[in-house]
């Protein structure tokens, strides 16, 4: 089922508005693996995903790769500084599976930004959503323990732990592959 109707929710927006969002996006299947940007890339656009797991990151000064979030079902898959400022991309948004998307080029996001009553809040609610994820995040990096994290992205967010590869995870959470093994364990053992 499309994501558009769950992730352009707004009570502005009725049954036709959303039929005129979902027309402006072009249905898409991204293999495992692709790159939807790369570092130094210009985003042209984004991806509502219906099926499937993304990850973005970044490079470290070491040249390590770190994850710095992962995107599902019903998720937007975005560069907003890339799209919005028109500047070269500081991270990478890769297909960790197969993907279904819906995908949303700037200027017809543009057209719908400017044509749609009610899409602007939206934006607006959207992008203070995503402020707030950010916000939990650095806070749960300085606050919890590790193991706490674990536990919390196991019950929040369970698709992650199945289908993403456990370095990916590890460095979502800040700490190393052995880590976060011994993390498991350790749960594997308590049950928790």
């Amino acid at each position: 089922m499309t994501p558009i109707p769950i992730i352009y929710q707004h009570p502005l927006f009725s049954p036709d508005t959303l039929r005129k969002i979902s027309d402006a996006h072009q249905l898409i299947h991204i293999p495992k693996g692709t790159y939807l940007l790369k570092e130094g890339q210009l985003s042209m656009g984004y991806h509502c995903v219906e099926s499937g797991l993304i990850r973005t990151y970044a490079l470290d000064p070491n040249g390590n790769d770190i994850t710095v979030d992962f995107i599902g079902q019903n998720e937007i898959a975005i560069e907003v500084v890339s799209l919005f400022q028109g500047v070269a991309a500081k991270e990478n948004i890769q297909a960790l599976t197969e993907c279904t998307c819906w995908y949303i080029g700037y200027e017809d996001f543009q057209k719908l930004f400017h044509t749609i009553e009610g899409f602007t809040e939206w934006g607006r609610n959207w992008m203070t959503q995503q402020l707030f994820k950010v916000k939990q995040r650095s806070i749960s990096m300085i606050t919890e323990s590790a193991s706490d994290r674990y536990i919390t992205l196991q019950k929040e967010h369970p698709e992650i732990i199945q289908q993403a590869p456990l370095k990916y995870i590890a460095s979502f959470l800040g700490i190393t592959d052995t880590s976060l093994s011994r993390i498991r364990a350790e749960i594997s053992k308590t049950g928790t």
